[in-house]
C-alpha cells in the first residue's frame, strides 16, 4: 500500500461571504503542490453562522468550486457546508445540515451531515442531525471525516474492528479526521481529546480548524494538527498561524503498529441504536 500525503488548510474565514471565501481558498489552493488529500475547516464558506439564509443547495456555486478545485489538483477535498434540502419538517421549515463534502478529482463525490448538532449554539434548531458514519477510501485507505462536536462522542468516532489473528484485523478505518471551528477557549479538550482518539482507535487522526475571530466574536486558535496512533504529533503548524501544511501518512508505520500491539483482540462489542 503506497503512503498518503495530506494537506491541512488553517486558515481565518470571512464571516458569511460565500464568494470572498471561495476566492481565498483558490488562493491558498494554488500554492499547494502535489497531495492526495486537501482538508478544509468546518463550514469554510461561511464560518460557523447560523443564519440559514446563507446556505446553499447542492448544486450551487460551494459544490461546484469543490469539483473544479478537485480536478485542477488532482486531489480529494474534503470540509463542511451549509447545505439545505427541499425536504421540509414537520413545521414547513426547510432541512438544514453541516454536509461534509468528500470531492474526488473525477467529480464524484460522497457526503457525512453532522451527527452531533452544538446546543451551546443552538445548532440542533437550525439543522437536521446525521444519522450515518462516511467510510471513504483513497488510495486503498479508509478514512472517516466527521466534525468538530463529533470529537466529543467516542462511541461515534469508534474503529469497530474484526479479528481474524492478531496479524490479520480488519478495521473501519486507517485515518480519522475532524474538520472544526473549535473555540479557543476550548482548545485544552480540543488537544486533549485528538490524540486520545487517535490512540483508542488505532488510527491516524488529524484536526483542522480555522483561525481568527467570526461573526459572533468568538476567538479561534487552529491548533490543527495530525497525530499517528501512538498519540506522537506529526505537524507542525503554530496555533493562530495562517499555514497550510502537507503530511505523509506511513502506511508501513500504521500495519506494523497494529501488528504488535493487537489491542483490538479485547476491544468491547456493541451497537449503536
Amino acid at each position: 500500500m503506497e503512503d498518503l500525503k495530506i494537506t491541512l488548510v488553517q486558515t481565518q474565514l470571512h464571516w458569511e461571504n460565500v464568494e470572498k471565501n471561495l476566492s481565498m481558498f483558490d488562493e491558498i489552493l494554488n500554492s499547494i503542490g502535489q497531495t492526495d488529500l486537501i482538508i478544509l475547516p468546518e463550514m469554510f464558506s461561511t464560518g460557523f453562522t447560523m443564519n440559514t439564509a446563507v446556505a446553499e443547495k447542492m448544486d450551487g456555486k460551494s459544490i461546484v468550486w469543490l469539483k473544479e478545485k478537485a480536478k485542477e489538483k488532482n486531489s480529494v477535498i474534503t470540509g463542511s457546508l451549509m447545505i439545505t434540502e427541499n425536504a421540509r419538517l414537520p413545521d414547513g421549515q426547510k432541512k438544514n445540515y453541516n454536509r461534509l463534502i468528500w470531492m474526488q478529482p473525477d467529480g464524484n463525490f460522497e457526503t457525512y451531515d453532522k451527527r452531533h448538532l452544538f446546543r451551546m449554539a443552538n445548532e440542533q434548531n437550525h439543522f437536521t442531525a446525521g444519522e450515518k458514519k462516511l467510510i471513504a477510501t483513497l488510495k486503498g485507505w479508509k478514512i472517516c471525516p466527521l466534525i468538530c462536536y463529533d470529537l466529543r462522542f467516542p462511541i461515534w468516532s469508534r474503529n469497530k474492528s474484526i479479528v481474524h489473528s492478531p496479524q490479520s484485523i480488519e478495521f473501519d478505518y486507517d485515518v480519522l479526521i475532524y474538520v472544526a471551528n473549535w473555540p479557543e477557549r476550548r482548545r485544552l479538550a480540543w488537544n486533549t481529546l485528538l490524540p486520545a482518539r487517535g490512540v483508542e482507535n488505532q488510527s491516524y487522526v488529524v484536526g483542522l480548524n480555522r483561525i481568527g475571530p467570526d461573526g459572533y466574536n468568538v476567538d479561534y486558535s487552529g491548533d490543527s494538527v495530525v497525530y499517528n496512533p501512538l498519540g506522537e504529533k506529526l505537524s507542525g503548524i503554530k496555533p493562530n498561524e495562517n499555514r497550510n501544511e502537507t503530511i505523509t501518512l506511513s502506511w508501513k508505520f500504521l500495519q506494523e503498529y497494529r501488528e504488535k500491539f493487537p489491542a483490538a483482540m479485547d476491544a468491547d462489542n456493541f451497537e449503536i441504536k
